[in-house]
């Protein structure tokens, strides 16, 4: 509309020294809450007296007048016909709802937290909790739950993607992140919160120096080789003529374990399992008692895998293998805090169930053997709500060793010809 368009009520209204009263009512209907006043000033005379005429006073108001909306609406639909709404929107700009949009960025952090507690990473390794809350504590990136959200996602896949293959830190980015060989670069954002994550998952210091960030990168799989990242293994006994197959049984035949390297477990040439040869695969975190296993059992040893603690790729690579050739995994691990970690992060990268690890078995340890070592910082298990609540309250961590002897028995009796699949192992 030009301004020879403009009837004399809306020439009225758009006289300067009303400019003041449209900006106040603008600011206070964006807010986005009921209003029925309007405060303004201080207003100099041509101020005063063009609200006066606007409103039909018979006096000049003060300089700090509170105006009540009803009276400026009235007024307005009289000069022009329009709504007090319609005449500042014209005059100043679009009207704002702040209160409705602070209830949906509300909303929006609100489900991003949700999102990421329910994370089905975060859900099955409980001890990415005080990561999470940090996440929390240190807000939004950029103001923004929708970066917030796309940067966490990245995360969480490289997290799932862990333990890498033995591959070089750019070449997993590329893998995982879309083809940037450069996201998980040292100092970006990404890979101080990956780096957060992996140190919350294994208990120790977020790394502060480039040695340390490489040393938790590795312990993760990232720039490890084919041939300096192994697991150990006994009594697997493989069919097929591929190389892997054949070290496997070479070793079991001879009553021997096997350290078998990752290069061998990505190009394993024929490989295959049958019902009698591998019905269950047993699993568990500490050497010394594989070697129990194999100098108990000789030649006849059924099939276990060693983690040797954490898991790294070649340990990984190896149960998801026996697992994908139709094995049934057991694990079992130490009571201690470290020790239920291990295991939820091995259920969680593998088809592997608990063996021997519920707040029962605990206990009947405990009352084996009652004195040992705090348990270190707990984390829930994800298999069995209790066993951590049973671990804080006996404030007693039980080696895997000191429960040897039910395993090996365990594994003897799995091997037994008729066993059905699976047997009574399961935690």
């Amino acid at each position: 509309m030009t301004a020879a368009e403009r009837t004399p009520g809306e020439r009225a209204l758009r006289r300067p020294a009303l400019l003041p009263l449209w900006r106040a009512v603008h600011e206070r209907v964006s807010a986005g809450r009921p209003v029925t006043r309007v405060r303004l000033g201080p207003l100099d005379d041509d101020q005063r007296e063009a609200l006066a005429d606007l409103l039909g006073l018979d006096r000049l108001p003060g300089a700090r007048p509170s105006v009540p909306l009803a009276r400026v609406e009235e007024a307005v639909t009289e000069l022009c016909g329009r709504s007090v709404r319609e005449v500042v929107t014209e005059l100043i700009g679009p009207v704002e709802d702040r209160a409705g949009e602070r209830r949906r960025l509300a909303d929006e952090r609100a489900g991003l937290w949700a999102w990421l507690e329910g994370h089905a990473t975060v859900r099955a390794q409980p001890a990415l909790a005080g990561w999470v809350a940090s996440c929390r504590a240190a807000g939004l990136v950029g103001g923004s739950a929708e970066r917030t959200r796309a940067l966490l996602a990245d995360a969480l896949a490289v997290l799932a993607a862990l333990p890498a293959p033995a591959q070089p830190l750019p070449a997993f980015a590329a893998r995982v992140l879309r083809g940037d060989a450069h996201a998980l670069d040292e100092g970006t954002r990404l890979s101080s919160l990956v780096l957060r994550a992996l140190a919350a998952l294994h208990d120790t210091d977020v790394p502060r120096s480039a040695e340390h960030r490489r040393a938790l990168w590795a312990r993760a799989g990232v720039a490890d080789d084919d041939l300096s990242a192994t697991v150990l293994v006994a009594g697997l006994r493989p069919a097929g003529e591929g190389p892997l197959a054949r070290v496997a049984r070479v070793c079991a035949d001879a009553g021997q374990a096997a350290s078998l390297t990752l290069a061998q477990l990505r190009a394993p040439g024929e490989f295959s399992l049958t019902a009698e040869r591998a019905p269950v695969v047993h699993a568990v975190e500490n050497p010394s008692v594989l070697a129990l296993a194999v100098r108990r059992a000789g030649a006849a040893c059924p099939p276990l895998v060693c983690t040797s603690g954490w898991p790294n790729s070649a340990a990984i690579h190896l149960l998801r293998l026996l697992a994908d050739h139709g094995a049934a995994l057991r694990y079992h691990g130490d009571f201690d805090g470290e020790g239920i970690r291990i295991a939820a992060y091995v259920l969680d990268k593998t088809a592997a169930r608990p063996w021997r690890m519920t707040a029962a078995d605990y206990r009947a340890a405990v009352a084996r053997t009652p004195h040992g070592p705090p348990p270190g910082r707990l984390t829930e298990a994800p298999w069995d709500p209790l066993l951590a609540g049973a671990m804080a309250e006996s404030g007693i961590a039980v080696a895997e060793e000191l429960v040897a002897d039910d395993l090996l028995d365990d594994l003897m009796n799995a091997a037994r010809p008729g066993r059905p699949r699976g047997g009574p192992t399961a935690g």
